[in-house]
């Protein structure tokens, strides 16, 4: 009885302290872009802030490619086999090979389209540092430090780097000629993120490359395979969505809508350290009992729909004085934009819940991959009739009705199944 309660101590510990590391990263996170992002969106203006964005669209389809649904995968992997050294270097060397080698496909696809479509080749030079971001991706393996719950590293990690970086935008970026130079920069702060981890986890951590075996590297193919689609359907409805705009509509109506979208991001972060902490803490928790998971997972909506209720609110009333203080002036189409995408954060906050949080960790991946490629395939067809139309304006609205569709359907089939009855 004594062991049960310290363990129970324990693993509540090991919760808060993940949970308190994250929350000073997302506060980093906020106090940083706090910082730049008015700074940046008012010498770059509306034109060479949305090509920066557009480009940072078009490479998350190589970082979606790249992270191959490892970070919920492999998270899990390392979380149950954490006790297990050998077994550790297994799953991180097999990871890192397979990130790697689609890597090397991702780039090759890259290069060929940026320098045969006029699209990218006329601001080639943006798009090829933009795509430092993937190196970064690469080597920054979030996922295993989620899974030994050792979130701290990451804190530190990202908050030194980017404190850098803010330095470096006040020192360098002064005019909208800047912008290659910006994005210079963004990359090489992902990359460097990446290669201080590789060495944290080398000398704290100990883990060492080995020659993984077919078997281990198939076995990661096959687990992430599901959670890969579903990240790539995903991008289908969420970044997508800044790229489909760029393709109708010049950089300008870009800047507009991903001005708005970055106010959005910043409200919808505020949870999502949470999710990234409560994720493995799930995973173990539902293998021991699945009752006392479920009771977690019912007071954690409670409290998160209140706050992002609370939030939302205040962002929609207050929505064209937000984007006057944030970003300016410029900006002026940018505030219905923010009154539509303002319903975001709960929305996804409550898909996150009912998808990653129990549908993933009960092993419903092929449920929660249908929702979303549906999900997906409406937006496209959404974005495609709505856009053209309406610019920016049909971008929110496209992206809104989706993830309520996803909403929609996590929960309908958590409800069906009875999951969240005790």
């Amino acid at each position: 009885m004594l062991r049960s309660v310290k363990e129970f101590k324990h693993k509540n510990k090991v919760l808060i302290q993940n949970f308190s590391s994250l929350s000073i990263l997302q506060f980093s996170n906020y106090l940083f872009p706090l910082i730049t992002f008015p700074y940046l969106v008012r010498v770059l203006g509306p034109d060479k802030f949305g090509l920066v964005n557009f480009a940072a669209a078009f490479v998350t389809y190589f970082n979606v490619l790249t992270d191959y649904g490892f970070n919920l995968s492999a998270t899990q992997a390392i979380s149950v086999n954490r006790d297990d050294k050998n077994k550790i270097n297994e799953i991180f060397s097999s990871v890192l090979v397979i990130k790697s080698g689609l890597f090397l496909v991702g780039a090759l696809i890259f290069l060929i389209l940026v320098f045969t479509i006029n699209k990218f080749s006329s601001d080639s030079l943006v798009y090829i540092f933009s795509f430092l971001m993937v190196i970064g991706t690469v080597l920054f393996p979030v996922w295993f430090f989620q899974g030994i719950e050792k979130m701290k590293y990451i804190t530190f990690i990202n908050i030194s780097v980017k404190a850098l970086w803010v330095l470096f935008v006040f020192l360098l970026i002064h005019s909208p000629s800047d912008v290659l130079l910006l994005v210079i920069l963004n990359g090489s702060s992902f990359v460097l993120i990446g290669i201080v981890s590789q060495i944290i986890i080398r000398l704290k951590f100990k883990v060492e490359f080995v020659f993984p075996p077919y078997s281990e590297i198939k076995k990661q193919l096959v687990e992430g395979w599901y959670i890969f689609v579903s990240t790539a359907s995903i991008t289908l409805y969420t970044t997508s969505n800044i790229f489909i705009l760029g393709l109708f509509a010049n950089n300008t109506v870009v800047g507009y809508f991903a001005a708005a979208d970055k106010i959005r991001i910043a409200i919808q972060g505020l949870f999502g350290n949470a999710s990234q902490t409560i994720f493995p803490h799930l995973s173990k928790l539902f293998k021991e009992s699945k009752r006392q998971a479920i009771v977690f997972v019912k007071k954690y909506l409670k409290f998160s729909m209140i706050a992002s209720g609370i939030l939302t609110v205040f962002t929609f009333i207050f929505a064209k004085e937000i984007i006057l203080i944030v970003v300016g002036s410029k900006f002026i189409h940018s505030i219905n934009v923010l009154r539509i995408i303002v319903f975001l954060p709960i929305i996804i906050l409550l898909s996150n819940i009912f998808g990653i949080q129990v549908m993933l960790n009960l092993g419903y991946k092929k449920e929660f991959f249908r929702v979303i490629l549906f999900a997906g395939i409406v937006n496209l067809i959404l974005s495609f009739i709505l856009v053209p139309l309406y610019f920016e304006m049909g971008t929110a609205v496209a992206v809104l009705i989706t993830e309520i569709i996803v909403t929609a359907g996590m929960y309908g089939f958590v409800r069906k199944k009875k999951i969240l009855e005790l």
